[in-house]
């Protein structure tokens, strides 16, 4: 599973982060890891350096084999929160979806 960052915070730490994305998204949506053919993370601190209740957002982006695109956002108040709800919603956004193809066939 090919995984593309964008990292738009003052976190100096973007490599840390790359790493705690692949393995929070490798494994979250392992189930997937046949049908995904790309992932792109968008990871953003919406407040800059005021600090503020959920100013860290993921956005998750699947291209997945079948499917039209699937994006989810999830907001929290860090970016490993951030990333682990934005890859527990995309998990259940593909379930719902392969679930839908597999009701119409």
């Amino acid at each position: 599973m090919q995984i593309q960052f964008s990292i738009d915070c003052k976190d100096n730490g973007h490599e840390r982060i790359e790493n705690y994305f692949t393995t929070v998204i490798n494994e979250t949506l392992k189930r997937y890891d046949d049908k995904i053919t790309g992932v792109t993370v968008h990871l953003a601190d919406e407040n800059g350096d005021k600090t503020g209740p959920d100013d860290k957002r993921c956005t998750i982006e699947v291209h997945a084999m079948g499917l039209n695109p699937v994006a989810t956002t999830n907001h929290a108040d860090s970016v490993e929160k951030a990333i682990k709800g934005a890859a527990d919603k995309m998990k259940n956004a593909l379930e719902h979806a392969y679930g839908k193809l597999q009701k119409s066939h």
